[in-house]
Formats: C-alpha cells, sequence, structure tokens
C-alpha cells in the first residue's frame, strides 16, 4: 500500500510502497477514505517538531474497519470509523478519571502499537513508524483499537476524518475545556479549520458575540457565515486589540487563541478585561516563549488555560459531533474547500505555510460503507 513517509522531522514527504501487518491483539485494519492536512502534520514536516523517523505523516483521518484483531469489541468490519490521535491507555489515573486527553501511556506518544512495535515495514522489512500511532496519509493503517470510533448513520468519511482532529479540538475549546455561558463575548484569533470550529463550537454554545481576528478577508466572510458577529481584518497590533474593545465592550469574556503565534497568544492576553480567560488552543513550535505585564493580569483576576485537543474523550464526543453534524447544527463540510490526493501532500503544505484556503482534505478511492 501506498504511504507519505518522512524520513525525519524537516524533511519532505516521498510517497511509498509499504509492507502492512495484519492487526494484533487491541488493534483494527482500516482502509482510509479521508485524511485533513492539519498544521501539527506540517510542523514535523518542516521540522519545527522533533519527530523519529522514518514515519508515516497524518493524524487527521477516517476510513472503514476491514478487520479487527483478537480481544476487539468496540468496532466491527463494515464500520466507518474516525480516527484518533490520542488513544488512551484506559489505564493510567487521568483515564480512570475520565481525561483521557491527559492519558500518560498513550501509544501514540511513542508513534507505535501498545506492543512497542510498528505494523508497518519497507521491503527490507526494517520498521516504518506512524504518526501517533495512526498515520493517516496512507492508504490503509493498523490503530489501536481505542482509537477507532464508530460514527454515526449518515456521516460523511470527510467531516468524519475533520472530527478526529480540528473539529473536536476547535469545538471542545468552547464546550468542554470552558463551559461557554449563553450570552457571553468571545474573541478567535485565528481562522484555519481549528478557530472555524471554535466559531461553531462558540455559536452552538449561545455566545453573544463572536468577534473573529484574521489576515485574509475571505475566511472572515465565512466566519460570519458560520456564526460569527463581528470580524476583524488583521493589520496592526494596536489596531486589532482596540477593534476587538470596541466590539466586545471593553474586551471579551474569553479570547481563544487558535494559530499558535507569539503574537496572538500576547494579544489574546492583553485584550482581556477583569475576570477574562485567555485559552490556549493552537500549539506552537517547540521553545515559543511569550510575555505579559503580570499586575493587571493578577489585580483583574484574568486566567490562561491550555487547551490539548479540546478535552476530547473521542469515544464520546466524536459521535456527539457527528450527530450534530448529521442534525444540521454543525456545519462542518464548510472547513473544507480542496480535496486532493496523496501526491499532492507537498503542495497543500505550501498552501498552508501561505495561509491560503481552508482544509485540504486527501481523498482515497471510494469504498462502500455499511
Amino acid at each position: 500500500m501506498r504511504a507519505a513517509v518522512i524520513e525525519q522531522a524537516g524533511q519532505p514527504v516521498r510517497i511509498e510502497d509499504l509492507t502492512l501487518d495484519e492487526p494484533r491483539k487491541g488493534e483494527v485494519l482500516v482502509r482510509m477514505l479521508a485524511s485533513g492536512v492539519c498544521h501539527s502534520d506540517l510542523h514535523v514536516r518542516d521540522g519545527d517538531w522533533e519527530r523519529p523517523g522514518p514515519i508515516v505523516l497524518g493524524h487527521e483521518g477516517a476510513g472503514v474497519v476491514e478487520a479487527v484483531g483478537p480481544g476487539v469489541a468496540t468496532t466491527r468490519v463494515g464500520d466507518l470509523v474516525a480516527l484518533s490521535w490520542y488513544a488512551p491507555c484506559l489505564a493510567c489515573r487521568h483515564c480512570a478519571e475520565g481525561r483521557q486527553w491527559l492519558c500518560t501511556d498513550s501509544p501514540s506518544l511513542r508513534h507505535r502499537m501498545a506492543d512497542g512495535t510498528s505494523r508497518l515495514h519497507r521491503d527490507d522489512r526494517s520498521e516504518v513508524l506512524a504518526y501517533l500511532s495512526i498515520g493517516t496519509f496512507a492508504e490503509r493503517q493498523v490503530v489501536p483499537a481505542a482509537a477507532a470510533i464508530p460514527m454515526p448513520e449518515g456521516t460523511p468519511p470527510d467531516v468524519a476524518a475533520l472530527i478526529g482532529c480540528c473539529v473536536s479540538t476547535g469545538v471542545g475549546a468552547a464546550l468542554k475545556t470552558i463551559d461557554l455561558q449563553p450570552g457571553a463575548s468571545v474573541v478567535v484569533f485565528g481562522l484555519g479549520g481549528v478557530g472555524l470550529s471554535l466559531v461553531m463550537g462558540a455559536t452552538f454554545a449561545g455566545a453573544a458575540r463572536v468577534v473573529v481576528v484574521d489576515r485574509v478577508q475571505a475566511k472572515l466572510d465565512l466566519a460570519r457565515e458560520l456564526g460569527a458577529t463581528h470580524g476583524v481584518l488583521a493589520v496592526d497590533r494596536a489596531g486589532t486589540i482596540e477593534a476587538i474593545r470596541e466590539a466586545t465592550e471593553g474586551g471579551p469574556d474569553v479570547a481563544f487563541e487558535a494559530i499558535g503565534l507569539q503574537e496572538t497568544i500576547e494579544q489574546a492576553i492583553e485584550v482581556l478585561p477583569p475576570g477574562g480567560t485567555a485559552v490556549l488552543v493552537g500549539l506552537t513550535p517547540f521553545g515559543v516563549r511569550v510575555s505579559f505585564d503580570v499586575f493587571p493580569f493578577v489585580d483583574g483576576s484574568r486566567r490562561i488555560v491550555g487547551s490539548n485537543y479540546g478535552y476530547a474523550v473521542a469515544a464520546e464526543d466524536f459521535p456527539r459531533y457527528a450527530r450534530l453534524h448529521v442534525e444540521g447544527r454543525l456545519p462542518i463540510e464548510r472547513l473544507i474547500d480542496r480535496r486532493i490526493a496523496l501526491d499532492d501532500l507537498e503542495d497543500a503544505f505550501d498552501r498552508m505555510r501561505r495561509g491560503d484556503g481552508l482544509r485540504s482534505v486527501v481523498q482515497f478511492e471510494r469504498v462502500e460503507v455499511d
């Protein structure tokens, strides 16, 4: 089967023919239907994040189950599944507490299966890893059973793929990380897949004012269609902060940063009124530090909260978001503006670097879903 491999972080992807072993105990074989191209893949591709190699990239995918290993009872052959990039071990303290996004023994941390090995091999039988244990830029993949979440009937595969990362990260930040109350005012910095998902989540929660900030007018226009009430075209820092404060009558209750840039993280903190909360959702390159004026932060009882994966418990949250989509309450399909082949990944990465467009989705050959 064909897969997109990088030899090590910072190198371009290469499409290779790999051998995929059969699933073992607690594992599932999935034939991929769709995989979103996420900024986290770009961080690895560009060397911002060190990762071992060789490794198959991709972590936002969905497909059809073709085989299950011994002991798997959560899914069956023929199921459409969305893949979680943080498969819980279901045994550590955090998993026992229902906080799977903090799992300390996830196989995803090692980019291998739970037994410490990989199911991917080159012709010489040397191992190839799977990014976050799911490596979705591949025609087929063996994944931990805990990472394969069956989707409700009627869920499109490309929508299921996005639920696996950007939707859960963004919608979850609004609905789970912060218990956003009806009538609240929020600002969202950055309108990629995560930022636009935040807009949908805040709108669903009943936020009265949803202010969006981006450098691209077309993204601001789409965010308005998804529920944003005000758009701010980011030109300069002082003007951006003034426009946000004016739109929110002094500052938002919650500021979501969805890009992972030093400048916008600092703006998200600076724009807070007394009692406001900055939720940091975007992931930066390693080593990025920010600064803020401490006295007004403490004096105003402001808060900073980190939100990993929208506090996702995949087995519960993925089907919930899918049902909301099927019911017409989360228009996830609006995030996709380009469907590409596996061979087009480098072009998609170039597009992402430029800030062009929305979500590119790798579309594999069509397979009928039961």
